[in-house]
């Protein structure tokens, strides 16, 4: 994890104008369709120097998700089912923005990667309603590495690490729907209304028929410093090269369709088998002002987007020692020119990502539902 390298930067943006309420009975129509996905974006809590008074710790998000998952053993406590994937990045842009070695024009970077879906049951069936996650490694040169974990969808539903933890139970499927207490998600959504908005501004962008052509955004802002010293906010997104497949345009999402109960890592599987599948990187560069510390909020489409490169990956394995089971997809593990920013959730995912990975190296491992070599027979 890289120091502050001590540059100047924008002045804080300012916060967010107030959320337009929603009625009680829009917010439970909004509860009743968010699924599965609502409580299992991501995995976040707070680093030492932000705890509040009441000690929400990063230990006690991780046993919230235990107590609302379940326990699994050398898994990971949030998007635990997951497959191990590698290939390259080779750069295009971004020197303009960014020092990092990773966007010198023409440089050939390893990448190790893992996609996954959300929640903690290594053995959840897949579903439309499930997040999609993609985790990377770049491993570059003088031993830096540049780690992200992004998600399908175009903004986070929580500003705040509390907001987030008091979802994660707020948002428990039931046993007999398997979706969450719709007036509970209610109750939930009228005390936060970011939330609200941001589940309603995903709803615009739905998931797509499969990893492959997923668009993955790192949501949070980062600060990116050139070589001259220059420091300018920066969010990132990777954009599938792969079309859209036909009749696979998000509507009609219905996880009681599903094929088989892996059938997005059934495909990927197969896909990757046929040949590389590729995506672009795109940057996207904010202004003074764009909110840089509330990853709910979109920044205006009129912003600058830089190409810098395409990532390319060309291997599947399933998850064993040695590959991206066993990497922590830390967001503040960055390198020189990239630097996080006012975000509460970057240190906050930070902290949690170390101690789910701190619990399930201590235990033993289990094997990985989504077996490659079985799905390749």
């Amino acid at each position: 994890m890289k120091e502050d390298n001590g540059t100047a930067t924008p002045p804080p943006s300012p916060r967010p104008a107030p959320t337009p309420a929603l009625s009680r009975r829009a917010l439970l129509g909004l509860a009743a369709t968010v699924g599965v996905g609502a409580a299992n974006v991501g995995a976040f809590a707070y680093a030492a120097d932000l705890l509040p008074e009441d000690r929400l710790t990063p230990a006690r998000f991780v046993d919230r998700f235990e107590r609302v998952a379940g326990k699994h053993t050398g898994f990971r406590r949030n998007h635990a089912k997951g497959v191990s994937v590698s290939g390259h990045f080779v750069a295009r842009g971004g020197r303009e923005v960014s020092k990092a070695a990773v966007f010198e024009p023409g440089r050939t970077t390893p990448v190790t990667g893992r996609f996954s879906v959300s929640g903690g049951a290594p053995d959840v069936a897949d579903a439309n309603p499930l997040v999609r996650g993609l985790g990377l490694l770049f491993d570059l040169p003088n031993g830096e590495q540049w780690r992200t974990a992004m998600i399908n969808t175009p903004v986070f539903l929580d500003s705040t690490p509390q907001g987030f933890y008091d979802r994660i139970l707020a948002a428990k499927p039931l046993p007999a729907t398997g979706k969450p207490d719709p007036r509970k998600m209610a109750d939930f959504l009228a005390a936060h209304p970011e939330t609200a908005g941001a589940m309603a501004y995903n709803k615009k962008h739905p998931p797509t028929s499969g990893f492959d052509d997923s668009t993955f955004y790192g949501l949070n802002a980062f600060r990116f410093t050139n070589a001259a010293g220059t420091t300018v906010p920066v969010r990132w997104s990777l954009t599938p090269l792969q079309p859209t497949g036909p009749g696979n345009t998000g509507e009609g999402n219905d996880a009681d369709k599903a094929p088989s109960k892996n059938h997005l890592f059934d495909t990927l599987i197969a896909k990757l088998a046929e040949g590389p599948l590729r995506w672009r990187l795109m940057l996207t560069v904010g202004h003074s002002g764009d909110p840089t510390h509330d990853a709910t909020r979109p920044w205006p489409a009129d912003r600058r987007k830089i190409d810098a490169g395409t990532l390319t990956l060309d291997a599947v394995h399933t998850e064993a020692e040695g590959n991206g089971r066993d990497v922590n997809f830390d967001p503040l593990v960055l390198p020189d020119g990239i630097a996080g920013s006012d975000d509460p959730l970057l240190s906050a995912r930070s902290a949690v990502y170390s101690q789910s990975y701190k619990r399930r190296a201590g235990e033993s491992k289990q094997p990985s539902p989504v077996d490659v070599s079985k799905v390749l027979q």
